[in-house]
């Protein structure tokens, strides 16, 4: 599918040919892009462009078979402004070209708990150092997950490096009226319905990384 790159780990490690031709030569316009990390099937990806056809929206996963979902219900739907990118998040910052984001989502990541798992985390400091290279110097980041921990930990960094918290939410479900911040209820990828299934409850940070 044309909205679908898939480049080798040695053409993302060289520099993508896209970066910073993303919104002109992807979607021929000059919107605003979102990305969401490690999106799966592309249920945010999907949705978020649906509501905002005048923004955006890449997915990245390193799955194909997840992807295909997503590209393909955005192929059906005629969504032109959603794209996805196969790829490792590690490798992001050579994907996209300095402030070439707006916003970044990361949806129900693994939480990496684990002690040698640490720099796997995609709130790692090492990662949000790539983000911060490839986000507008006001750009957003999202974190949503069903991780108690990863949402404590990623806290615990933000304060340690002073970036600004926004919104903060233990359980979106008992802290956010109707009405509320509407994305964040009435969006779920198929691992929160799994983890709601459970009873287990929904955190989320809005942060920016200056």
């Amino acid at each position: 599918m044309r909205h679908v790159v898939e480049p080798s780990r040695d053409e993302a490690l060289a520099g993508l040919a896209l970066a910073g031709k993303w919104a002109q030569e992807m979607f021929g316009n000059s919107n605003p892009i979102v990305l969401e990390l490690g999106c799966g099937k592309g249920e945010y990806t999907v949705a978020m462009a649906r509501r905002n056809p005048e923004v955006n929206y890449i997915g990245v996963d390193i799955k194909g078979a997840r992807i295909w979902y997503g590209a393909t219900e955005a192929r059906d739907n005629e969504l032109n402004n959603v794209a996805f990118l196969r790829a490792q998040i590690e490798l992001i910052d050579k994907c996209f070209a300095p402030g070439e984001i707006s916003e970044i989502w990361i949806t129900f990541p693994d939480p990496q708990i684990k002690h040698e798992r640490i720099k796997h985390r995609l709130t790692h400091p090492d990662f949000l150092n790539r983000y911060k290279e490839i986000l507008q110097p006001a750009g957003l980041m999202h974190l949503k997950t069903d991780s108690e921990f990863l949402h404590g930990y990623t806290i615990g960094i933000l304060q340690a490096l002073n970036y600004p918290i926004e919104k903060c939410f233990y359980d979106i479900d008992k802290q956010l009226k109707q009405g509320q911040e509407p994305i964040l209820h009435e969006v779920q990828t198929h691992y929160e319905m799994l983890f709601r299934g459970k009873g287990k409850s929904i955190t989320y940070l809005r942060f920016r990384l200056e």
